[in-house]
């Protein structure tokens, strides 16, 4: 049967996965991931953690199991959930939502962003402004929106942005900043003055502010910052997170989206023709999570800080060039003092080199800009510690 382009069609092409030949491809996460299958390698291109979440937590979802939580919940989330993020916003941010018209639970992050992009763009001529490298679902859903990409580079060692450049991105046709802070893939968190440049923009052209802060609880140097806090922010911010990398639950899927009611209503509008709603059992238990004492919240990342000492280590004893994370699960290393040209050939050779599998770092980037990034790779942190020790030790064997 002949095979008709349509929506599908746009995201992949988003996303880069269309060939010269119009042939669809793997993502390059698939493809390292059967590489680690095939060869035996340590996988850390994922970044989903090999360890279990707190136990009051795995706890609350098989409670709620027995006890029969397992229909549909309320189309905006089960209530107890709704009030546990309102909590955890106060507690955490002083911002004070209504839980019943500024939150909305979603099928992870994922969905949030796009449900939300979807939303709000109106057609061909909105643009939608994100930070380069970007995680790879925004080009696509972009794209199946129908808007236009504009990228703003990030540039090492601190992967922030120059303001010059974001100032000329951002234009009357901007529909959406879309900030992803702390940042996935790079590791970076944005500084103040970025996140004040932002936000002056927005206003300054009449923008939505749409923040990815899945990794807010893992950010090693300073207390994360959301955007919506900032003076003027709120009322044009919608911002997204989850109880996936915060728990260690990634496979839960159990995310939300808050901000000003007539926005998340919006979001809602597109959300519920999506999943409808999800995860009934795992809400409360994403509640409970929200309410854990402050020790947990700081030694999630104190932990998390200690991995990605020991993987820099590792990495720079075997001749790579660290930029030190400040933020997430992720260490972006340069490849190019071991010989590397391509990023992508590199990583596709270091399963059978080195035993470890790596993403690089042009999986996330535009092809126009992927010779800035060419060298890079990308390695997750979020493992046991005695695998992130076989991983140093393995990597010995890429020189």
């Amino acid at each position: 049967m002949r095979q008709i382009p349509g929506a599908w069609h746009r995201a992949a092409v988003g996303a880069g996965l269309v060939g010269a030949d119009g042939a669809i491809r793997p993502t390059i996460f698939a493809e390292m991931s059967a590489l680690a299958a095939r060869t035996g390698a340590i996988n850390l291109g994922q970044g989903f953690p090999d360890e279990d979440g707190p136990a009051e937590v795995l706890e609350a979802a098989r409670s709620a199991i027995a006890h029969g939580v397992n229909q549909y919940p309320p189309g905006r989330g089960i209530p107890d959930l709704l009030s546990a993020i309102v909590e955890h916003q106060e507690r955490f941010y002083g911002l004070h939502l209504d839980p019943a018209r500024d939150v909305l639970v979603t099928a992870g992050a994922t969905e949030a962003l796009a449900a939300a992009l979807l939303a709000l763009i109106d057609g061909p001529d909105d643009e939608v402004v994100v930070f380069e490298p970007y995680y790879d679902s925004y080009a696509a859903v972009v794209a199946l929106a129908g808007a236009r990409l504009v990228t703003v580079p990030l540039r090492r060692p601190e992967f922030q942005p120059d303001l010059d450049e974001l100032r000329h991105a951002v234009t009357d046709r901007t529909r959406v900043i879309l900030v992803n802070d702390p940042h996935n893939p790079t590791g970076a968190v944005f500084s103040a003055e970025v996140r004040s440049e932002v936000v002056r923009l927005a206003e300054r052209h009449d923008v939505v502010i749409l923040t990815d802060e899945v990794y807010e609880h893992l950010v090693f140097d300073t207390p994360h910052v959301p955007i919506a806090t900032l003076p003027g922010a709120w009322e044009r911010t919608l911002t997204i997170s989850s109880g996936g990398k915060t728990f260690s639950t990634t496979g839960w899927k159990i995310g939300w989206i808050s901000g000003p009611a007539d926005l998340v209503d919006a979001v809602l509008a597109v959300k519920q023709f999506l999943t409808y709603v999800n995860g009934s059992a795992f809400q409360p238990a994403i509640a409970t999570g929200l309410r854990l004492g402050d020790d947990f919240f700081h030694g999630i990342a104190d932990t998390l800080r200690a991995k990605r000492d020991l993987l820099g280590e590792g990495l720079r004893a075997a001749g790579f060039d660290v930029s030190t994370p400040a933020g997430s699960y992720f260490t972006v290393a340069d490849a190019a003092p071991l010989g590397a040209v391509d990023a992508a050939d590199f990583c596709r050779a270091l399963p059978e080199r080195a035993g470890v599998v790596a993403i690089p770092l042009t999986a996330f980037v535009t092809p126009g800009r992927r010779s800035e990034y060419a060298t890079l790779v990308r390695f997750a942190a979020c493992k046991r510690v005695e695998v992130l020790e076989e991983a140093a030790s393995r990597l010995s064997n890429a020189r």
